[in-house]
């Protein structure tokens, strides 16, 4: 396949970016997303040009890094999927492909393609932990009882992998199914109802902090989501909240 690019170029955080046309040819169905843009960046390296800078790592849907905006869409035209699972019998022969970062403002450009995650990680530090006392004879996390149900729900949440297409997803750049994830996965466990009015006191306050927008309910965030995290998390972490700011 023969593809015409254009591509997000941004020499770093604090320079004006643009589109930049490229063209990529001997392109096979097979290849990954991420594979392409491997042999484009062959072709410039050959040609004297700057490489384009992306992020991955696992290139297994796994660790949520090789987040991109494809034809306006994050992670591209696929279901249930990362960039690196998007193989490129998605497009056909004389496409034209517009790639992007996410666009956020909590998720500031670092270069080309390459967008800084951070504030979710700060979110995460402000709660996503349980506090346990090690001293003395602990009791085994196994030997509690849980609900199936309520094991499998806390499963589904903590599948998130903090890609950030919720984010990119929703017009008003929101990480609420984000930070319900991560609040759920702890709340529906009763390792994690110590702690629960604190964590979620505390994560919703610095997902404010880091300037994120307000959720109005479309579900753009559930449909673009790799894993499917459920819209159900927010509805949870709405009602952890409120029950949080009423106790004081």
């Amino acid at each position: 396949m023969k593809l015409y690019l254009k591509i997000w170029r941004q020499k770093d955080a604090n320079s004006k970016g643009k589109m930049v046309d490229y063209t990529v040819e001997g392109v096979e169905g097979d290849m990954s997303f991420l594979e392409m843009l491997d042999v484009l960046n062959e072709d410039l390296i050959k040609q004297g040009d700057e490489p384009i800078e992306f992020d991955h790592d696992c290139r297994e849907g796994i660790c949520g890094t090789c987040s991109l905006q494809i034809n306006g869409r994050p992670h591209g035209p696929d279901t249930r999927i990362t960039v690196c699972q998007l193989h490129m019998r998605k497009f056909n022969d004389g496409d034209t492909i517009v790639i992007e970062p996410f666009r956020a403002k909590a998720f500031p450009v670092i270069k080309d393609l390459i967008i800084d995650r951070s504030a979710f990680e700060r979110i995460q530090q402000a709660g996503g932990y349980v506090s346990v006392n090690t001293s003395g004879n602990t009791v085994d996390a196994n030997a509690i009882p849980i609900e199936k149900e309520m094991a499998d729900k806390s499963f589904n949440a903590a599948t998130c992998i903090g890609c950030g297409a919720c984010v990119a997803a929703c017009k008003n750049a929101s990480a609420m199914l984000f930070t319900s994830a991560k609040v759920s996965q702890f709340a529906l466990l009763p390792q994690g109802r110590v702690e629960a009015a604190d964590r979620v006191r505390n994560m919703v306050r610095q997902m404010d902090l880091e300037g994120f927008g307000n959720c109005t309910n479309t579900g753009a965030c559930e449909v673009e989501c790799p894993k499917g995290i459920s819209l159900e998390n927010i509805a949870r972490m709405n009602r952890e909240y409120l029950t949080a700011t009423a106790k004081g």
